[in-house]
């Protein structure tokens, strides 16, 4: 029997609370970094990535959750000289 912890997404599709097979493991989808999580499907011209850990990651740097919650982009402004 496999006791997994999965997560339902805003879709309804189950998703396992990690992807990570590293070690060490990635971020989790809750940690500060968890940007630092490995890509494990890239479509750079969509403009997103699918991390270890569940979390979808934007070009413009803004986030989607495996629990459905969306963080807004936090790209830095650049800085005029």
């Amino acid at each position: 029997m496999d006791r997994t912890t999965t997560t339902v997404t805003v879709t309804g599709t189950r998703l396992p609370d990690s992807l990570c097979t590293h070690t060490p493991k990635c971020p989790s989808a809750d940690s500060p970094d968890r940007e630092a999580a490995a890509v494990v499907a890239g479509h750079p011209e969509q403009g997103w990535s699918l991390l270890c850990n569940a979390v979808v990651l934007f070009e413009d740097t803004g986030e989607l959750l495996p629990d459905g919650q969306v963080v807004a982009p936090h790209r830095p402004l650049a800085v005029a000289a």
